[in-house]
């Protein structure tokens, strides 16, 4: 039996948003491309801007972690709790989080540990 800290479930929640982030885009059925692809010149290929590297889906088991991580913020009670739990997990700065919840730097600290206290007491408790 694993006992949880606040840091694994913190970490967990990112998991969580970067497997969200690498799920394949939602596409509509019945509707598709008819035109031909473009082919370019050797000299338009160099000259394009460089998409960033994607890499594919997430694996069944991430997607297993995620749906179940998902679930524990709907342990907590506090709204202001869920979003901060999740904006965290975002990487959104402390600054941001401050101005979109409406307490300073250190409050919001404070709120976030006690979230992840509480999931990972009910974690722990079973």
């Amino acid at each position: 039996m694993k006992h949880w800290t606040p840091t694994d479930i913190a970490n967990r929640f990112e998991e969580a948003v970067y497997t969200l982030k690498r799920m394949p885009p939602v596409r509509k059925p019945g509707y598709f491309n008819a035109w031909p692809p473009i082919v370019r010149t050797a000299i338009e290929q160099m000259q394009e801007e460089q998409l960033p590297m994607r890499l594919g889906p997430p694996s069944a088991d991430a997607i297993k972690r995620m749906e179940e991580t998902i679930q524990w913020i709907f342990w907590l009670d506090n709204e202001d709790e869920r979003r901060l739990i999740w904006l965290r997990a975002e990487r959104v700065f402390w600054k941001q989080i401050c101005w979109r919840i409406g307490c300073g730097r250190t409050k919001a600290w404070q709120m976030w540990v006690i979230a992840l206290l509480k999931i990972s007491t009910r974690l722990n408790a079973k």
